[in-house]
C-alpha cells in the first residue's frame, strides 16, 4: 500500500482501470476523485483508492441509531427530522429528513400512524435505508417515542402502562413507546 500527501475534494486521485473508488472517493467517467479532505491511500492488494480523513463527516448509514423529532403524520407514514446519531457528539452531515412507513413503526399490526406517533414526539429509531431517501424504523423494544407532550396543554406526558397520560388534562394517549420512555436525557 502506498500513500500520498493530503488531497482535497475534487482532486483526481486514480483511474478506474487501476483502482476502484472506496471510502472518501467517487468515480465519474472512469476517473476516481477525492470526496473529502484527507490522506490518499492506494491499496494495490485490493485495487481500491480511498481517502482517509482525520475528521470524517458524520453521515448516516444503515444500522445507525438516531434521535429525531416527528415533523408530520400522513396516512401511511410519518416524517421526522433527525437531530443526532447515538454515541456521536458532532452534528450530522448529509440528509436528515426521514420517513417511517407504517409497517416499520411497531412489531404489532397497525394501520393508523397517528395511534403510534404524533407530531412533535421525540423518537429513537434505526436507519433502515439511505437511498433514495433516509428511512427509519421503530419496531424494536428500545426504539420508539422517548419523550412527548400533550397536544392540548403541552404538559410532558408520563408513562402509564403501555401508553401515555397527561396529568393536567386527565387524558390517555397511545404511542409506540421505547422501553426507557421518560428516562432519556436530551
Amino acid at each position: 500500500m502506498t500513500s500520498i500527501d493530503l488531497v482535497f475534494p475534487g482532486d483526481e486521485v486514480a483511474v478506474e482501470e487501476e483502482y476502484l473508488a472506496a471510502e472518501g472517493t467517487f468515480a465519474e467517467n472512469g476517473v476516481v476523485y477525492a470526496s473529502q479532505v484527507g490522506v490518499l491511500e492506494l491499496d494495490d492488494k485490493d485495487c481500491v483508492a480511498r481517502v482517509v480523513s482525520h475528521n470524517p463527516p458524520n453521515v448516516l448509514k444503515e444500522g445507525d441509531i438516531v434521535y429525531a423529532v416527528v415533523a408530520d403524520i400522513r396516512n401511511t407514514m410519518a416524517t421526522a427530522d433527525v437531530v443526532a446519531k447515538e454515541g456521536v457528539d458532532r452534528s450530522l452531515g448529509g440528509e436528515t429528513y426521514a420517513t417511517i412507513h407504517v409497517s416499520k413503526i411497531s412489531p404489532k399490526y397497525t394501520d393508523d400512524v397517528s395511534k403510534e406517533l404524533r407530531k412533535g414526539d421525540y423518537i429513537r429509531a434505526i436507519v433502515t435505508g439511505t437511498k433514495p431517501s433516509l428511512q427509519l424504523a421503530t419496531k424494536d423494544d428500545h426504539l420508539g417515542v422517548i419523550r412527548s407532550q400533550c397536544g392540548t396543554c403541552k404538559t410532558e406526558l408520563v408513562r402509564k402502562g403501555n401508553g401515555l397520560y397527561c396529568k393536567k388534562c386527565d387524558r390517555s394517549f397511545s404511542r409506540k413507546l421505547a422501553d426507557d420512555y421518560g428516562n432519556v436525557i436530551l
